[in-house]
């Protein structure tokens, strides 16, 4: 039991030493969801924002004495062994850190997350994705990095494609055939959705609006189900999926096969459901066909008929990310990795009419918002990969709703992310003969 290994660690003195790309929401509460775990303490904390981390480590509880700025490995070891946490500007130095046993990327950045793997990749060091966006980017060509290095590289659970896969293999074990794998989306979709219009909900919650925006239009719920895509090569119903509203009572009416009533047009499919009931969960409709199994999961009041929904009805993220950190680190445990061949992709798309010159901000904002289809659809058009959207600068009239090609666009080719996208995309075209 992985609590149990963790607190003999706890015992004996030799916690997993955790080193955290990222400090802003998601970064500052797995920071803080240490403290509770056992046999696992993050030493050092990379954010561009060098007031972030020391203020995410002080709130955590740490000394702000104990607390040291590094920008070399020399320095960061220096300070680690004398029982200081370290904070740095360098998405790189914790890899490069002998005394971090395995790193965390917990920022929703694509180029952040390219960065911080690579930089892991080559040197040596075992990487935790608490972050889709990067892996849907350029996770295929990070993941044959590391398999030539000898690094492991994964996805961690807690966010919903990690959930997803934990469930899969639980349906996949009993023998059961998915139909559809999904999850709830938390607030009814609306592609046109930016800052302003969320900024309300999102200070009563004390988020970000561009992230709360980012799940609002969607992007957010592309990106996940993109993710959990390419792992299990499973393909939407549709550009964008359908997104229904449902609950337990009909979701796996609404998703059974077409030739059944439902709306699925073939086994191994990804969607999502809207309405409060199934909001913040993950599910797998699965078709069974075994008379005595089918009267034992209706007595079970799993369902009813050949369709049955295994729903768990919540996920939390980087909350529960310390527990593929542990796996990962003690028994070299993959939860979520791309396969071979990517299924599905994340196209961008213009939220208002753009004009050469004008720059992409990011998730969530004022000019794009992401939308998913099958991975070969979005070549043939040679869709921007939403994942390099951020920072891109507009060279040609985009009309609202249109898809950006790369053609469409300057991107910066010094950054690594564009570079592993490129080099991810060559590789594909290698391979299929292109």
């Amino acid at each position: 039991m992985i609590h149990k290994e963790l607190a003999k660690l706890e015992e004996q003195n030799r916690p997993i030493r955790v080193g955290v790309s990222g400090a802003g929401w998601i970064g500052s509460g797995f920071v803080q969801q240490c403290n509770s775990v056992k046999g696992m303490s993050v030493n050092l904390l990379a954010d561009e924002d060098i007031s972030l981390a020391r203020a995410t480590f002080i709130r955590s509880g740490v000394d702000p004495s104990m607390i040291a700025e590094a920008n070399s490995p020399a320095q960061a070891m220096d300070a680690i062994r004398s029982g200081k946490k370290v904070i740095t500007g360098s998405y790189q130095l914790a890899s490069q850190t002998d005394d971090v046993d395995i790193v965390a990327d917990i920022t929703p950045s694509p180029a952040i997350g390219a960065e911080t793997a690579l930089s892991c990749i080559n040197n040596g060091k075992d990487v935790v994705m608490v972050n889709i966006e990067a892996d849907v980017t350029a996770g295929l060509i990070l993941k044959k990095k590391a398999e030539e290095a000898g690094i492991l590289y994964t996805v961690s659970s807690g966010d919903e494609p990690g959930c997803l896969m934990e469930l899969y293999d639980f349906v996949k074990t009993l023998g059961f055939e998915p139909i559809v794998i999904g999850k709830g989306k938390n607030n009814p979709l609306n592609t046109d959705a930016n800052p302003d219009m969320v900024a309300e909900s999102a200070e009563k919650s004390n988020k970000d609006p561009y992230q709360v925006a980012s799940y609002v239009d969607g992007t957010k719920t592309m990106f996940e189900m993109t993710c959990a895509a390419n792992a299990v090569g499973a393909k939407p119903i549709q550009r964008g999926m359908v997104g229904p509203k449902a609950d337990l009572e009909t979701v796996s009416r609404i998703f059974a096969l077409v030739d059944d009533g439902g709306i699925t047009l073939e086994p191994n499919t990804v969607d999502f459901v809207q309405g409060s009931a199934m909001s913040g969960g993950v599910f797998i409709v699965t078709r069974i066909l075994d008379d005595r199994i089918q009267d034992d999961l209706q007595y079970l009041k799993v369902g009813k008929g050949k369709y049955f929904t295994f729903f768990r009805p919540y996920h939390l993220w980087f909350i529960e990310a310390p527990i593929s950190v542990a796996r990962a680190y003690l028994h070299r445990e993959i939860t979520l990795i791309s396969q071979d061949q990517p299924t599905a992709d994340v196209m961008t798309v213009a939220k208002k009419s753009l004009k050469p010159g004008d720059l992409l901000d990011t998730f969530g904002g004022y000019t794009f918002h992401g939308l998913m289809d099958h991975y070969e659809k979005a070549r043939s058009m040679n869709a921007l990969p939403v994942g390099l959207a951020p920072g891109a600068r507009i060279t040609k009239d985009i009309h609202k709703g249109e898809i950006i090609t790369w053609d469409d666009v300057l991107l910066d080719e010094s950054q690594i992310v564009v570079k592993l996208r490129r080099e991810q995309d060559q590789l594909l075209t290698k391979h299929s003969g292109g």
